[in-house]
């Protein structure tokens, strides 16, 4: 199936879209029934000539469809359809959304006031660059890792070694929250834009604000992956 057949046709399609693309259409075909709970996916060399995509595509699309709990993934045999309904509460490498909206708050947002308090000209220099190389990647994975590194960056600035060790911890599930918020929900101009007034607060040195740019930051995540479930 070539991606002109989707319904992202007549857009460019980009590493993020076809990523999309690919997951909609598998969504598509296991809410309708064609792919049954039970059923195997062909592998992704078979799906990535089925799509015309790259692998990486792929696997971006079928982590998306196995955060939402309508696939898994089992080594040595491959992955298999488990449901034809997204999950209420999504699953993020070893923790889930819910763990996460739960947890984050707590951390991230005095981590942020912290950081404006005690952040030096280096880590202001580096937030800057951090922020710049976000708004001009357009490779996926890489944008992806950036966004870990901007929240790992935060709470290394805070000085606050309770606030980094734990952001550390969870990094894993944040990488993949930001992926599949990317491919499903299209996040990423918006992450921008709220990473950039965490910096800018950050770098202003105005605690209060650079709270209340994280405390919303995290609101919008919540929201975007509640619009998922309910989908």
């Amino acid at each position: 199936m070539n991606l002109s057949d989707s319904p992202t046709a007549g857009r460019p399609i980009e590493r993020f879209s076809a990523a999309e693309a690919v997951f909609k259409d598998l969504r598509a075909q296991i809410q309708a029934g064609h792919l049954g709970v039970g059923d195997k996916l062909p592998s992704e060399a078979a799906l990535a000539q089925q799509y015309e995509v790259s692998r990486s595509v792929i696997r971006e699309a079928l982590r998306s469809c196995a955060a939402l709990g309508l696939t898994v993934s089992r080594t040595g045999k491959g992955t298999f359809v488990v449901s034809r309904r997204v999950t209420d509460d999504l699953t993020l490498g070893a923790y889930s959304a819910r763990d996460l909206h739960e947890a984050r708050p707590h951390i991230e947002i005095p981590a942020a006031g912290l950081a404006a308090r005690r952040r030096t000209e280096e880590d202001v220099r580096f937030l800057h660059d951090l922020v710049a190389t976000m708004a001009d990647e357009d490779d996926p994975q890489a944008w992806v890792e950036l966004d870990t590194s901007f929240h790992a960056a935060v709470a290394r600035i805070s000085s606050n070694r309770v606030f980094e060790k734990v952001i550390a911890d969870i990094r894993e599930a944040l990488f993949h929250q930001s992926e599949t918020l990317n491919v499903v929900a299209d996040r990423q101009k918006h992450s921008d834009e709220e990473h950039l007034r965490i910096f800018r607060a950050i770098r202003d040195g105005a605690a209060d604000e650079a709270e209340a740019a994280m405390r919303d930051h995290l609101a919008a995540v919540r929201d975007a992956l509640g619009a998922i479930t309910r989908e």
